[in-house]
């Protein structure tokens, strides 16, 4: 609670991408200097398209679920080691007020040659981020304030591919 001023303090309108990380396959991280956001595949070589979900029909990929977005200041409070961050398994680490306030369903965000939009489906803390990060990190991003702020990210799909790299601006389009 006491990182909560921090946290606040994102940019609202253009923030900064800090990392890219690719998920090739069931708890794999590389670390990008670019990623390739593709319409169909989301970060091309995540394992997103490829891993399914239990929230479809049968069982592919979710849409709304393409890729996962969280606020750097976040992941650095969890992570306490700068080099756990990759660990969130979002694939998208970024400086940018991420609440539904101020990115409600639908808005999308330049980042890099690229436009994602936020979707609908929330993005919760679960096992692996409480075997991760512990289960007081877990209440924290899933308490009410975590909920409204968002502070376990979004999820998002692509509608403009692109590339994207650390460093790159992600404003609201």
């Amino acid at each position: 609670m006491a990182a909560l001023d921090d946290l606040r303090a994102s940019p609202p309108v253009v923030g900064v991408v800090d990392m890219v990380v690719r998920r090739p396959g069931t708890g794999e991280r590389e670390l990008l200097a670019e990623g390739t956001l593709d319409l169909a595949e989301g970060l091309v070589g995540d394992n997103w398209s490829t891993r399914g979900s239990r929230l479809t029909e049968d069982g592919a990929a979710h849409p709304g679920m393409q890729l996962n977005v969280i606020n750097v200041r976040l992941s650095s409070l969890v992570a306490v080691e700068p080099e756990r961050r990759i660990l969130a398994g979002d694939q998208l680490h970024v400086d940018l007020d991420l609440s539904e306030t101020n990115l409600p369903a639908g808005t999308r965000l330049a980042l890099g040659s690229a436009v994602i939009e936020v979707t609908p489906e929330p993005h919760r803390g679960c096992a692996k981020f409480v075997e991760r990060f512990g289960r007081d990190a877990m209440r924290f991003v899933n308490s009410p304030i975590g909920h409204e702020l968002r502070l376990r990210g979004l999820n998002a799909r692509v509608v403009e591919p692109g590339t994207v790299r650390p460093g790159d601006e992600i404003r609201k389009v």
